[in-house]
């Protein structure tokens, strides 16, 4: 039978043989809705899943993206019993009620599934992250070294794990140094280059007691730059800045941005082959591996200001 299929060049179909072994031959991947954002054009978002696909396509599988709807429950089992998929891997899973449940539901289920870059404390979800207390831990010590003690830092939304890790990294970096965190000195944005340029209005206001700032990704930062610019801040005036993930866009910038390298790629590679060794119908001993990150220094956390 092999040898004539062989001589007539028959190629399996992977529909058929989907339908064959009841299965869809699909890897989910679940985005956030995030309303009038760029996804596939965001560094985290195309790193991850650049990521996720190469490893698909090594086991065969196909990737077919899943949309959050703009505040609808998320029915991750659903997708299992209509057979769209046969594991899923879930980016931007917030700290919510409805989350948590639908979260507690698939793993309960035992279905094949795996969170990037997003922890829940004590609920043993299968999770693949990178350690961002050092990351920002790193970024923070290297300003001290730089002699700096007015730092400030600009981070994201506190229902991701990520944010609240960040936060430790840089809070335990000030106390080695016996820094308590000034309140005024914490800023909030929501990870979008807009959240930057506007939180460059707080920084501009009080210039006089700001001598360096940690963000918590680069397109904030990079928007931090840009809005200080804006509102007239002087190259010798500008606050020193580590930034986040070290994307593509931050050597473009001028001056070059100093970053906290996250391995995305790693991340979404990673994931995609522990939740296809996954087995349908048990949860099993949950994965959790947490990958390294690094800081690479560039002139903007080494410009001293002027006073």
């Amino acid at each position: 039978m092999l040898a004539a299929a062989r001589e007539l060049g028959y190629t399996p179909s992977s529909l058929a043989r989907s339908f064959a072994r009841r299965r869809s031959g699909n890897l989910g991947v679940v985005m956030p809705d995030l309303p009038k954002a760029r996804l596939f054009s965001a560094y985290y978002f195309s790193e991850i899943l650049s990521g996720i696909g190469s490893k698909a396509r090594e086991e065969g599988y196909d990737l077919l993206v899943i949309f959050r709807g703009a505040g609808e429950p998320q029915d991750y089992c659903g997708l299992f019993r209509m057979r769209k998929i046969d594991a899923c891997i879930v980016l931007g899973a917030k700290e919510e009620p409805g989350e948590l449940a639908a979260l507690r539901l698939l793993h309960a289920e035992g279905h094949p599934y795996c969170l990037i870059n997003q922890h829940f404390e004590g609920e043993g979800f299968h999770e693949v992250d990178a350690d961002h207390v050092a990351g920002t831990r790193q970024a923070t010590e290297h300003l001290l070294a730089q002699g700096f003690r007015r730092i400030a830092f600009l981070n994201g939304p506190a229902e991701y794990s990520n944010s609240r890790d960040r936060r430790r990294g840089f809070e335990s970096a000030l106390a080695e140094a016996g820094l308590p965190p000034e309140p005024a000195l914490l800023l909030q944005g929501n990870f979008s280059r807009r959240s930057g340029v506007e939180a460059a209005r707080t920084v501009a206001a009080q210039l006089e007691r700001i001598d360096a700032i940690v963000v918590a990704n680069d397109r904030m930062a990079i928007g931090l730059q840009q809005g200080l610019r804006e509102l007239g801040v002087s190259p010798g005036r500008m606050p020193a800045i580590v930034g986040y993930d070290d994307s593509d866009a931050a050597e473009l910038t001028q001056p070059a941005l100093s970053s906290v390298r996250v391995p995305f790629f790693e991340l979404g590679a990673l994931a995609a082959a522990r939740v296809l060794e996954l087995p349908e119908g048990e949860a099993g001993e949950a994965i959790s591996v947490k990958l390294p990150t690094r800081l690479v220094v560039r002139a903007s956390s080494i410009t001293t200001k002027e006073e």
